[in-house]
């Protein structure tokens, strides 16, 4: 098993990692498990506009997450991969974020406000997103009077994270390797 003290939670973390991607997977609807073996330029969702990348480009996203953002093929290809970890809610927050940068109504601002902070940022959110208890703090204090800034420290703080943590992973994955064939 581990040898020494110092590989122990090193060793504790992969394992449960491994059991929450295996029950996962049996906790899937039987044609979800799809998204798990065909790539998602082959699925018939795609959005209507998305084409795939010049080498260039894609080549471009291995230091730049707000060019694969900007990017509907990386976009999609990103997504994919981080579902099939389990753990899109970083870009799902991000997305939600930019959808809500485009709202003009400071009613519906309220609202989606309301709907991006029970989703992602309150304690034992569905899709509870990892920032720091500053920076919640800070988001609930602008929730207070929802502005098109309300969510941008929360919004920065998971670009961070995504580009520190989840780019890198994506990058050495079949779905980008693949892509820069």
């Amino acid at each position: 098993m581990c040898k020494g003290l110092a590989a122990l939670p090193h060793s504790c973390l992969e394992r449960a990692k491994e059991i929450k991607i295996k029950l996962g997977i049996l906790l899937q609807k039987p044609d979800s498990a799809v998204d798990l073996v065909i790539p998602y330029n082959e699925k018939s969702e795609k959005p209507a506009k998305t084409q795939k990348p010049s080498l260039d480009e894609a080549l471009q996203w291995r230091d730049s997450l707000d060019k694969l953002l900007q990017n509907n093929y990386g976009l999609a290809s990103f997504k994919s991969f981080l579902k099939s970890e389990f753990s899109e809610e970083n870009l799902e927050f991000w997305i939600a974020c930019e959808d809500y940068k485009k709202i003009k109504s400071p009613a519906k601002m309220a609202e989606k406000a309301k709907e991006i902070y029970e989703e992602f940022i309150q304690t034992e959110a569905p899709k509870e997103v990892n920032i720091d208890y500053f920076t919640k703090d800070i988001t609930m204090k602008n929730l207070m009077e929802p502005s098109l800034s309300s969510f941008d420290m929360a919004q920065k703080r998971i670009h961070a994270l995504m580009e520190k943590d989840s780019l890198p992973r994506f990058v050495r994955s079949e779905f980008y390797q693949e892509l820069v064939k």
